[in-house]
């Protein structure tokens, strides 16, 4: 395939090319307008009639109210609103709201008033909303929702909605949608819609087969290609390395002039991620021959994909042909070339670059200072300080020498660093420093904030908290404000260092000071607070946090509820999450979801199932996990029916059991006895497609066993191995002591012997229930075999064990005892001390009184 330009040699296909890197790039339809009502600005309420905006207000104000209670929806104002609701009113409300699990609460809220019905727009509203806070489980409950409601779509609404969902990666349910309301007739999809679709599938890791299929199906219809289409084909096909299909598109868009700067740049970042930079630049100069001029984004791709390719002179000949194209290459630009020339160790033109730099008046950043500051030996460091002075403002001399600390930390030597930061600040350093030229240099200049930054940073890294500490408390003098990032890596550190009263004390020094603590400052101090189980002191950081306007990270009050329920203060874990609630914040499934299994691992279950059903009526929609652990608590308690029915309500919601769903409900029945309907939740689970694990099988065997049918559980087991799945040592196990049970004794030790040929120990209980099926079995001489392995292997059973393993064993030993066959066996074994537990067989005693043979 060559690409037909007129007058320009063709790009022929390199051998290599079909095994093009995938890359991800914004199409131009995004710059396109939006066929849908929600680009009205939230702050225009001209289309408004007049008194639909108190309604507005006085919604807004609700909603946003803090701390809000649920009660809130209930009350007369509240109602008297819904009533008056209409789809622009929930328009305009959802734009001003900040806060998407508000927004998401009122747009439930809304749903659910009489008279009242979403349009395509309002729920388009609510699709941008969770699409920009990336909340991917509440938009596929929101695509769900939308279908089901047989909410009548524009061609236009449709194709936004569809965008929301490929904008975070969510193409599959992006094409679902698509299918689902063309074929209720919710929407006639147009060509817009189509490109919409074409171009969320493009972004994502759809098979060009689909992408394909869709494409003929919109021109089956009618609808006629254009660039908006061609685009996101080319995108595709580039992603899957198909380069032959993506130069049939890129020529056919060529030919009927539809090329521009992104249609090229498609491929030129194509072939610069692929590592195919002479093309992509071949590529480049052709297209300017044909008037289509590349932007100075595009050129940056090549010249980084050059240094990636480590041909950094090729790079530097494509940033001449930048500045001869009138671009001023940004500082970006000269620190990924440095970077190669310092990973080079081209000292030279490394120098001749940073000058170039300077005479373009592009001032060298931090970060291209510390890179050539890490190749510079320490006499040209300290020329490059000398000649600074002399050259330099004392703006970029402070750069300069911040680089010098950046690039001595880096290296690891951050001594080194505090004792040059102590210099500049005019301290005597005793110490024997290897900076000792650097501390010698004309004129020291004194630090600025982000001097003490970059040392106390490292210093904080490297557990040097008090050094960290004695620098801040020095910055006064230095006339340095501290920044919010120095304030916050003290305060991260001396959390994680359950320094939580120094911590205080900082953030007070930083409120006083005027910097605005951060949500990183009050979630590490809350975090601290949560690994101590201080629930007074985290609730009071909530009320704080509250108060500034931000949300506690989930991970702490996780973190916090498991650490309570762990040391059995389970109520306090749930008393916390109310707390929570009360004070404004709504606490994500994560956190309850541990609180539940909390009440579950002490049995609790009745406390479990009432947090689990609290949580669906404070809109947290309750995942996978959360039904798992409640069903496996109610399988636990005997209670499977309920187990049965939290099943049944998990995919009426649309949600998906798992392995382990399934898994948690067969080892529930199992336990009650009930293998019918075991083995009945063992073939839905294959009908649905969740093959079973090891883990599954082997509860099954174990149930079927318990039951008397070994016949059934050695089939399980040939059907496991046959699909693949390897037993482990717990399967083996079970096996051979439910064969035991079942007066398979002959059976179990084939299955015994395997397990040892696979080097798998069995536990003392195996031992035992093979010894004493064997002497059930009249098997004696096999069963002290069994016994002389046991002992010799170093097994012992527990005189604590609850199954009583140790008073089972000395029945068997007794009886072997009595066996003429095997007694002369037994003495030999009780006289060398191979028997721990017994002495002598004096020491035996049967059940029924009598003596074992002397």
């Amino acid at each position: 395939m060559h690409l037909r330009l007129k007058s320009i040699k063709p790009i022929t296909q390199h051998h290599d090319l079909f095994h093009l890197l995938s890359f991800a790039h914004t199409s131009s339809i995004t710059s396109r307008p939006i066929c849908t009502k929600t680009e009205n600005n939230s702050h225009d309420r001209s289309f408004l009639p007049p008194d639909h905006s108190p309604i507005v207000d006085g919604l807004i104000s609700i909603f946003q109210n803090r701390p809000f209670s649920p009660h809130t929806l209930h009350s007369p104002e509240t109602t008297d609103f819904g009533s008056k609701l209409t789809p622009t009113i929930v328009e305009t409300v959802l734009k001003s709201l900040q806060n998407w699990k508000i927004a998401h609460l009122f747009f439930n809220w809304a749903s659910q008033q009489p008279g009242y019905r979403h349009t395509c727009y309002t729920y388009n509203v609510m699709a941008s909303i969770l699409s920009r806070a990336r909340r991917n489980d509440q938009l596929r409950g929101l695509a769900l929702e939308l279908v089901n409601s047989r909410c009548l779509m524009t061609p236009g609404a449709l194709g936004f909605f569809v965008r929301c969902l490929g904008g975070v990666g969510l193409a599959e349910e992006a094409n679902s949608l698509f299918d689902r309301v063309k074929k209720t007739g919710l929407c006639i999809p147009n060509s817009y819609s189509y490109n919409c679709l074409l171009e969320a599938l493009a972004k994502s890791t759809a098979s060009v087969c689909l992408v394909e299929v869709r494409l003929k199906e919109m021109q089956d219809l009618g609808w006629e290609p254009d660039k908006y289409t061609l685009t996101p084909l080319l995108q595709c096909y580039c992603n899957a390395g198909k380069f032959g299909k993506a130069l049939e598109v890129f020529n056919s868009m060529y030919e009927k002039g539809w090329m521009d700067t992104h249609v090229v740049v498609i491929l030129v970042v194509s072939f610069s991620k692929w590592g195919e930079v002479d093309k992509a630049f071949e590529l480049v100069e052709r297209m300017e021959d044909h008037g289509i001029r590349l932007n100075e984004k595009t050129i940056s791709v090549l010249i980084h994909g050059f240094v990636r390719e480590s041909r950094v002179d090729k790079a530097l000949q494509v940033l001449d042909k930048m500045r001869k194209l009138g671009y001023l290459p940004d500082v970006s630009v000269y620190d990924v070339l440095m970077g190669g020339l310092c990973r080079n160790k081209d000292i030279e033109k490394a120098l001749i670059l940073c000058s170039e730099m300077k005479n373009l008046g592009v001032y060298p950043d931090v970060e291209i200072f510390t890179k050539l500051v890490s190749i510079l030996p320490e006499g040209d460091m300290v020329k490059l300080l000398e000649d600074g002075q002399e050259e330099l403002g004392s703006e970029a001399m402070i750069l300069l020498y911040n680089s010098i600390l950046n690039g001595l930390v880096n290296k690891g030597s951050v001594s080194e660093a505090y004792y040059l930061l102590r210099a500049m600040m005019g301290d005597e350093c005793d110490c024997d420093v290897q900076m000792d030229k650097v501390f010698r240099t004309k004129k020291m200049v004194c630090p600025d904030t982000n001097s003490f930054d970059i040392v106390i940073k490292y210093l904080c890294k490297t557990d040097n908290l008090d050094m960290a500490l004695g620098l801040y408390q020095d910055m006064d003098r230095m006339n340095c404000k501290p920044s919010c990032l120095l304030y916050n890596n003290l305060i991260c550190s001396l959390s994680n260092a359950n320094r939580v009263d120094e911590c205080h004390k900082l953030l007070g020094d930083m409120k006083e000071s005027g910097v605005q603590p951060t949500h990183f400052t009050y979630n590490s101090i809350f975090g601290c607070l949560c690994r101590r189980k201080d629930i007074e002191g985290a609730i009071g950081m909530l009320k704080e946090m509250r108060e500034n306007g931000h949300e506690p990270w989930i991970k702490h009050t996780t973190l916090l509820v498991k650490m309570l329920c762990k040391h059995g203060r389970v109520a306090e874990a749930s008393n916390f999450l109310s707390s929570m609630v009360q004070e404004g914040f709504l606490p994500d499934i994560i956190p309850y979801s541990a609180a539940i299994d909390g009440f579950v691992k002490v049995q609790e279950v009745d406390r479990a199932l009432q947090i689990f059903r609290d949580i669906g009526a404070r809109e947290c929609c309750a995942d996978v996990v959360a039904y798992n652990i409640i069903i496996n608590g109610l399988s636990k308690a005997g209670r499977v029916l309920e187990a049965h029915g939290i099943l049944n309500e998990m995919q009426e919601k649309g949600l998906i059991p798992s392995v382990v769903t399934y898994n948690t409900l067969i080892d529930g029945l199992c336990k009650n006895g009930d293998i019918d309907q075991a083995r009945l939740c063992f073939s839905t689970m294959v009908r649905k497609e969740r093959e079973p694990n090891v883990f599954t099988y082997t509860t099954m065997i174990n149930g079927l066993c318990n039951e008397g049918r070994p016949n059934e559980a050695l089939e399980l087991w040939t059907e496991m191995r046959e699909l693949g799945r390897a037993p482990n040592r717990i399967t083996f196990m079970t096996l051979v002591h439910g064969l035991c049970k079942c007066a398979r004794p002959d059976d179990a030790l084939l299955y015994f012997q395997e397990m040892e040929e696979k080097g798998m120990t069995p536990d003392t209980y195996v031992y035992v229930a093979l010894i004493e099926a064997l002497l059930s079995n009249s098997n004696p001489l096999l069963a002290f075999k069994i016994l002389r392995e046991m002992f010799h292997s170093g097994i012992f059973p527990d005189p604590n064990d609850k199954n009583h393993l140790w008073v089972r064993l000395r029945e068997a030993i007794c009886r072997l005892s009595k066996d003429a066959r095997t007694q002369s066996d037994i003495m030999s074994l009780i006289t060398e001390g191979s028997i721990p537990i017994i002495s002598s067989l004096s020491d035996i005693v049967i059940e029924d009184g009598t003596e074992p043979i002397a």
